[in-house]
């Protein structure tokens, strides 16, 4: 006998729902799964009543727990992605908001160790390349077109950290940014931006393949002129991101959104500041003050919405509970979709043999009970010995 069993549970695989489930971990990874009677091993897990699925995967977050990304020192980092591992995120982008180039390399370098340590799986720069008119909580001080000197430096800077880099599409520059980015192995992100339609499609061709928070830093819909919105959600070479915590997007446009857009193209994101799992009071986003209320950020000086406090289990149960989807899209949104977009396929976002035991149990309503990374349970758990 080897491994750990997790028996009982409702297991959320690529091929359907298996009820009455198991799964058997060994050495970390997913050794083997089915239904009916479970393997013998050496621990096993009493699932029954649980939903099982694979651990999140968040590609926007900015921080948690009270501690924020752009510090970029082990310490707040490692809060950070402790914070949201709580909540079932096994795998974390750290998000760096708009800064001077100078300092986001600077940032990015310190970064990029945590990265190649594990901490976290990637960097994600949502700007400077935006566009002023949609800036949200950025500081439009320091908001600029994309040169190649500065993608370059950005990039190097990462040595292959900088997963995604968020830009306006209207901007000069921006679709060889795209290009640039995309020829660097890092995914080319479009949001922060008042384009119209036509500007929008120049960078997608150029290989611009995510919608960065959709809907929100951007020019509204209109029936006459579809901008950046109807064109990204109507793309089918387009992934987007949407925050469902019921403040940014209402029920009924994450639904009709992420209806559209299909299981193949729908990612939920937190965007959550240091705020998310640490509570209301005054946080710092980017030298920015935010004043958390009732676990809504805006900014001190304008009332603007910066960023959120979601974590993704909360995101998770929304898209089911208040936005009517289906659990088994809930589990594409949240670990399939994202992990693919990484490149991690092969790797987590699924449960199927071969891959990173990343584990999160459901109760019957949802809520997070027990989470697993790479074969190790977070919290206590009821294990029995065979």
């Amino acid at each position: 006998m080897a491994g750990q069993v997790i028996a009982g549970g409702r297991l959320v695989t690529p091929d359907g729902v298996l009820d009455d489930g198991w799964l058997l971990v060994e050495d970390g990874h997913i050794a083997a799964l089915g239904t009916g009677e479970p393997p013998r091993a050496e621990e096993v897990l009493d699932a029954a009543g649980s939903w099982v699925v694979p651990g999140f995967v968040d590609i926007h977050c900015h921080g948690g727990g009270g501690a924020a990304f752009t510090s970029a020192r082990a310490e707040d980092v490692r809060r950070a992605a402790d914070a949201h591992a709580a909540h079932g995120t096994t795998t974390l982008v750290a998000s760096l908001v708009s800064r001077p180039v100078p300092e986001l390399v600077e940032q990015v370098a310190a970064l990029r160790e945590l990265v190649e340590e594990g901490l976290v799986a990637g960097i994600h720069l949502e700007g400077p390349f935006l566009s002023a008119a949609r800036c949200g909580a950025h500081d439009p001080a320091v908001l600029r077109a994309p040169d190649r000197g500065s993608v370059a430096a950005l990039l190097a800077a990462g040595r292959g950290a900088v997963r995604m880099v968020t830009l306006a599409p209207e901007l000069p520059g921006s679709t060889t940014a795209v290009r640039q980015l995309v020829d660097g192995g890092a995914i080319a992100a479009l949001g922060h931006t008042d384009a119209e339609e036509a500007q929008v499609l120049p960078a997608v061709d150029a290989g611009a393949t995510v919608a960065t928070h959709l809907f929100n830093g951007m020019r509204p819909l209109h029936h006459r002129e579809a901008g950046p919105i109807g064109a990204l959600l109507d793309d089918d070479r387009v992934s987007v991101e949407l925050i469902c915590d019921l403040v940014h997007l209402s029920p009924t446009v994450v639904r009709l959104a992420a209806r559209h857009a299909g299981p193949d193209r729908t990612v939920l994101v937190t965007d959550a500041i240091a705020a998310a799992a640490a509570g209301d009071g005054r946080y710092d986003l980017g030298g920015l003050s935010v004043d958390v209320r009732q676990g809504v950020p805006t900014l001190a000086d304008t009332g603007a919405l910066a960023g959120s406090s979601l974590t993704m289990d909360t995101a998770f149960r929304n898209l089911v509970h208040h936005c009517g989807l289906d659990v088994t899209d809930a589990v594409q949104a949240t670990a399939t979709r994202p992990a693919a977009l990484l490149g991690l396929a092969d790797t987590t976002g699924k449960l199927a043999k071969g891959l990173a035991a990343d584990l999160v149990l459901l109760d019957r309503d949802l809520c997070l009970t027990r989470v697993c990374r790479r074969g190790t349970w977070s919290e206590p758990h009821a294990l029995t010995r065979a």
